[in-house]
């Protein structure tokens, strides 16, 4: 009998086995991230019973929920015959019924298609400043959309935007024409000739047009915008203008001329040692004080404009922050390629800044769009306002936590996706490849 021979070397491969389920899946994330060690498992019983507690007490609240009744009195009487005498329930009736004055406001029910015309229009604007994949031809429509977006949410005569318009075509052209000879004075000479335009050809071009082409949409007073559709104007106007403001004074502030830099650094520090709410108290009730007689400013507009400043002053410090970040051998670089003074700023050193300052430039934004709130203390009927405006009806009276639950999740959506874009822009400009 043949001896069989001895084999130290397997000749043949094991079929591959699945990983054991403890080290995959949600077991593993489980035991690395909950149950790592006895301090942590004590952590996340602790939170288990904790998060169980609140879920237990919230849950028939939710559960109980109404959303058809035309008062609390009524919501509360179906919630007891349904659920029992001693039932509490989430009376989200009042979102149903008072949805159209959470959104729009005093808005007339007649135009509530000019201001979903108006936020669709806000939406295809802002598409290719956001996303570089968005045709960059709808850049023309972005630099037009807030002329239409006015005249859309109120109303009037369509030749009012466009001559308001027409003062930054001359404007461009003024600065166009002297552009080659000093930067400075260009940018002087278009203010001054945009302005002459605003004050002194405006208005008969507006009431020439509209004698000859009446083109008008029924007028819509400011009081009368409230709900979130204020939210978003003030909020989108103030994000939008704050931004190259505040890059003008970052860049002012570490200016050589004495002058431009004591300005920027006095408007930027009184900015940010007052309160949000003076500045809107302000520009309520002293502005008035400072204008001559019979003079109508918008109140919307005057707001419009202090949180712009207010914001304009953050953001300052922030970009300020993003270009005391950068290496000097960049300010050397754009000197040795022999580029002047603004197309260094605007080739090499900005880019740079904007891209280290974006979580604080979100970050500002976000603050600023729920700083929007405290126009309510100044007569201005937000969410918040119309929130206390629907406590105080004999319907609805005793009603609290539905209504800021609703208001606290649509800001939350709103601030949530700025956040989102700017973990997307920092992973889009992301260039160190780790």
């Amino acid at each position: 009998m043949a001896e069989q021979p001895l084999h130290y070397v397997r000749t043949e491969m094991l079929e591959a086995k699945a990983p054991p389920s403890s080290q995959i899946g949600p077991l593993r994330w489980a035991r690395e991230n909950l149950f790592s060690g006895w301090f942590n498992s004590l952590l996340t019983l602790v939170s288990l019973y904790v998060i169980l507690t609140l879920l237990a007490g919230i849950a028939p609240w939710f559960g109980h929920t109404v959303w058809n009744a035309g008062s609390l009195s009524e919501c509360r009487k179906i919630i007891h015959n349904d659920f029992g005498p001693n039932a509490d329930g989430a009376c989200f009736a009042v979102i149903h019924e008072r949805w159209n004055q959470l959104l729009y406001g005093f808005y007339p029910e007649n135009g509530y298609w000019r201001a979903n015309l108006a936020l669709v229009g806000m939406l295809l604007a802002i598409a290719p400043i956001l996303f570089s994949q968005v045709p960059r031809k709808l850049l023309w429509f972005s630099a037009l959309y807030p002329f239409a977006g006015f005249w859309l949410i109120w109303g009037g005569s369509l030749w009012f935007p466009v001559a308001a318009l027409l003062g930054f075509v001359v404007g461009g052209i003024a600065f166009r024409l002297l552009a080659e000879k000093s930067a400075v004075m260009a940018a002087a000479a278009g203010f001054v000739a945009a302005c002459l335009w605003w004050f002194f050809a405006a208005g008969p071009v507006d009431e020439g047009l509209s004698a000859v082409f009446p083109i008008a949409l029924q007028t819509v007073q400011s009081r009368d915008v409230g709900g979130f559709l204020l939210s978003i104007i003030i909020g989108i106007s103030g994000i939008t203008l704050s931004l190259p403001l505040g890059v003008l004074l970052a860049l002012g502030r570490q200016s050589n001329m004495f002058f431009i830099r004591t300005v920027s650094v006095g408007f930027i520090e009184f900015i940010r040692g007052v309160p949000l709410i003076t500045l809107l108290f302000t520009a309520s009730l002293l502005l008035n004080y400072f204008l001559p007689p019979g003079t109508n400013f918008d109140l919307i507009l005057r707001v419009v404009i202090m949180v712009t400043l207010f914001a304009a002053a953050y953001m300052a410090e922030v970009i300020r922050g993003g270009l005391a970040a950068l290496p000097r051998g960049q300010y050397e670089a754009a000197d040795a390629l022999g580029l002047d003074y603004w197309k260094a700023q605007r080739l090499i050193i900005m880019p740079q800044a904007l891209k280290i300052s974006i979580p604080g430039i979100v970050n500002t934004f976000i603050g600023l769009f729920k700083d929007t709130t405290l126009v309510v203390f100044i007569g201005l009927l937000d969410p918040i306002g119309f929130i206390n405006a629907i406590r105080a009806t004999s319907e609805w009276n005793g009603i609290y936590w539905e209504l800021y639950i609703f208001v606290g999740a649509l800001f939350f959506v709103f601030c949530y996706g700025m956040s989102k874009y700017s973990m997307y822009l920092e992973r889009k400009l992301q260039t160190d490849h780790r």
